[in-house]
């Protein structure tokens, strides 16, 4: 009885060990960073959506309004998009960069790109440390 005992915990810790690695993964923590700020863009919640941006971000626009102005004017398909979806991720230096490329169709009908450049912080956060947002001219639509 008491290896059954054993076996049920060591399983059970396997489970729980695998589950917590997942949690962590730096490319799931972000990819879920990047939808909530687009989710906060598309409510116009400016302190969500300053939330997480990096240091070097907040230090350009060290106030939300002006943060939320710029995103407006220049990143329109990011601050609201129509529908987007995540392509390719790429993590260096054991995660303390990752690239992210968000394809996004425009409210417009126009299809974009963005590449989002996440940053771990010392603390172990990580931050929005830019976004390059480009025309898909590649689509051909549907």
């Amino acid at each position: 009885m008491r290896a059954f005992f054993a076996v049920v915990f060591l399983c059970a810790a396997s489970l729980l060990s695998t589950v917590s690695a997942r949690a962590e993964d730096p490319i799931d923590a972000t990819r879920t960073m990047i939808e909530e700020q687009i989710k906060a863009f598309l409510k116009d919640d400016a302190e969500t959506a300053y939330s997480f941006a990096a240091p070097g971000i907040k230090a350009m626009y060290p106030d939300k309004n002006l943060f939320f102005a710029m995103v407006k004017k220049s990143y329109e398909p990011v601050y609201h998009p129509g529908n987007y979806a995540f392509g390719r991720s790429r993590s260096i230096d054991n995660g303390a960069l990752i690239y992210h490329e968000v394809l996004i169709s425009g409210r417009d009908g126009k299809d974009w790109t963005a590449i989002y450049q996440v940053t771990r912080q010392p603390d172990g956060s990580y931050r929005i440390n830019g976004v390059q947002i480009m025309p898909d001219a590649d689509s051909k639509g549907i």
